[in-house]
């Protein structure tokens, strides 16, 4: 059986000081032999200030994510999805077309059928 952990006068100094340089709650309960949830818990109870993740870093309006693209807007990818840097060109699309005339002309490419029956 898990023996009682007690939150001494020590234990919240301890826990006061790992809070305060930054460790997770998850590295502060390895070090102090407890689960994260109890270190959440006794964080919340002292009502130390809680963290937060950094917001993501604000893009410049130039770069067209997928939140901001638009249906008249080039959807051509560039990057790796997932990865920060992802987006889509954005320029105007084709009439009826998912891609700018740029990106037309790489993704559409004629047939050789036409081809041969537009020379004969």
């Amino acid at each position: 059986m898990a023996t009682e952990f007690e939150w001494t006068r020590d234990r919240v100094e301890e826990l006061t000081k790992f809070w305060a340089s930054g460790l997770s709650a998850s590295e502060i309960g390895r070090r102090m032999g407890i689960t994260k949830n109890a270190v959440v818990g006794k964080v919340r109870r002292l009502d130390l200030a809680m963290r937060r993740q950094p917001p993501p870093p604000k893009r410049p309006a130039s770069v067209v994510t997928l939140d901001r693209l638009k249906a008249d807007m080039c959807s051509w990818p560039s990057g790796e999805p997932g990865k920060p840097d992802f987006r889509f060109c954005g320029k105007v699309a084709v009439d009826g077309k998912p891609y700018c005339a740029e990106h037309c002309a790489r993704a559409y490419i004629p047939s050789t059928k036409k081809k041969a029956s537009a020379a004969a």
